[in-house]
């Protein structure tokens, strides 16, 4: 049975590894949805505009996640309160996920409205259930003044069509970076990591699951291009089986490889609150890679003897290097060291895209779905024999 906490809504710390909960994972679905939206705005896009409208639009949507998970860590989702707070922001969310293809058009300020609903709504809802006195409370107050100042740049951003991008890439850099700062704001202080308790386990599974969220994007993109092909003939087929195994060498890097010791090295940590930190900041890279690799699998599949245009070259080589980069990063967290596997996988993407122009898509996604299987084949026999010998160390001493 569980205890009461001190304002009845926030977890337990009894010990044991938080689970994420059924209604997060419903939760979740919203953000299936938004990025839909995002990989199809960015194929309709494909211009370096288009490009960087998308990226602000998906630190939107990230953000909005991030912060959620980082309340439903402290707060326990099972409770009524907390439910009724994630479904009212999904119903938000839906409609902030709904006006993404036209955020940059006539649904601008609906977008930033919603968008600044949730981030504004849940901090000072929070705020309400803590009361004056809690720990957290100076925490969430810092917090409140941050996103306060970033919704009315969002706003701002939604009324003026001309500045638009400008207001928002400052709401983002806002909400972005004022964590590394402890949302430092001039006489309320600034935030310890030392003093955010949060439940690590639960914290890197969440990130988890939203690399599966992702990743089953680029599989739905890869199934409905294909059934909408008009005829399947050889290289339209052959780019359905390269995109599919490029999906799954995503999935090799990062599950395969890190993801437990990720989440063993947050629980483990002596400041978990910073490492908790670091693993959002590097999802929101990694998650980006998918977004933009799963649009390059539908140029594939769509156009396989297509000649190399720039923007699809664009596409194509940045979604996977997007990806080894941020789990390098990833495993840099974890590990402590960039691990060479990746690197490499890097430089030879950079080789790929100085000779890409010579050749059509199917070609250029075929090399980069090698680039990644080489590089998770590696990554995951490094690991392995790291394993064995650390095992045969402790071994030898008992």
């Amino acid at each position: 049975m569980k205890k009461p906490s001190q304002t009845g809504l926030l977890r337990v710390r009894d010990g044991h590894e938080a689970r994420v909960s059924f209604v997060e994972l419903f939760f979740d679905l919203i953000y299936v949805f938004a990025v839909t939206q995002l990989s199809h705005r960015l194929l309709e896009n494909l211009s370096l505009n288009g490009a960087i409208e998308t990226l602000v639009l998906w630190f939107a949507v990230w953000l909005a996640w991030q912060y959620t998970s980082w309340v439903t860590n402290w707060f326990d989702p099972e409770t009524l309160p907390i439910r009724i707070l994630l479904f009212a922001i999904m119903l938000v969310g839906l409609l902030m996920a709904a006006a993404i293809p036209d955020a940059f058009g006539a649904r601008g300020l609906v977008f930033a409205i919603a968008y600044a609903t949730i981030q504004v709504g849940r901090t000072l809802f929070v705020l309400v259930c803590l009361g004056s006195r809690h720990a957290l409370t100076p925490n969430f107050r810092r917090m409140f003044g941050w996103l306060a100042i970033s919704a009315a740049f969002w706003i701002a951003g939604g009324m003026s069509q001309e500045h638009r991008l400008l207001f928002w890439v400052i709401a983002v850099a806002c909400e972005y970076f004022s964590p590394m700062t402890g949302f430092a704001l001039p006489g309320m202080g600034r935030s310890d990591t030392q003093e955010w308790t949060i439940e690590g386990g639960h914290l890197a599974e969440r990130c988890q699951l939203f690399v599966i969220v992702a990743l089953g994007e680029a599989l739905l993109i890869t199934g409905a291009t294909i059934a909408h092909a008009q005829a399947w003939d050889a290289p339209i087929m052959v780019a359905f089986i390269v995109t599919f195994i490029g999906s799954l060498a995503m999935w090799w890097l990062y599950f395969d490889t890190s993801s437990k010791d990720g989440s063993e090295a947050i629980v483990l940590s002596s400041d978990p609150g910073r490492i908790g930190a670091y693993f959002h900041y590097v999802h929101v890279i990694i998650v980006a890679g998918v977004i933009v690799s799963a649009v390059g699998n539908e140029l594939v599949i769509a156009h396989p003897d297509q000649r190399i245009a720039p923007t699809t070259l664009l596409v194509l080589i940045a979604g996977p290097a997007m990806y080894l980069f941020g789990n390098a990063v990833y495993k840099k967290v974890v590990y402590r060291r960039f691990p060479l596997s990746h690197i490499v996988g890097l430089l030879l993407l950079a080789i790929l895209a100085m000779f890409a122009h010579v050749t059509d898509l199917l070609m250029v996604g075929g090399l980069t779905t090698a680039v990644l299987i080489f590089t998770a084949v590696w990554e995951s026999c490094s690991r392995r024999k790291t394993a064995l010998s650390y095992q045969d160390e402790h071994a030898s001493q008992w």
